[in-house]
C-alpha cells in the first residue's frame, strides 16, 4: 500500500489524467479484500484454474498467459504491492 497521505489533494493531482481502468485500479489496489484475496490465489499451484477464474470475476481482472494457461494472451493480474 502506497505511504501517500490519502488526504492530500496533491497526492491525487494525477487522478485528473487518468483513465476510468487507471482510476478503477487506483480504487481497487487499497481493497483490503482485494489484497487478501490476490495474495491467497498467489499461493496457490498454478494450474488451479478454476481459483483463478473465480478470483477473476469477482474482482474483474485477469492473469496473464502461461504455456499452460487457457487465457487469453496479454493480460495482466493485478498486484497491488507491485504496483505500489
Amino acid at each position: 500500500m502506497p505511504s501517500t497521505d490519502w488526504r492530500s489533494p496533491a497526492a491525487y493531482a494525477h487522478a485528473k489524467s487518468i483513465s476510468a481502468a487507471g482510476f478503477a485500479w487506483e480504487y481497487l489496489r487499497r481493497d483490503e479484500d482485494y489484497r487478501r484475496d490476490f495474495h491467497r490465489v498467489r499461493r496457490l499451484p498454478r494450474l488451479d484454474s478454476d481459483a483463478q477464474t473465480a478470483f477473476s470475476e469477482r474482482w474483474g481482472v485477469r492473469f496473464p498467459d502461461r504455456p499452460d494457461s487457457r487465457r487469453r494472451p496479454g493480460c495482466a493480474i493485478l498486484d497491488a504491492v507491485a504496483a505500489a
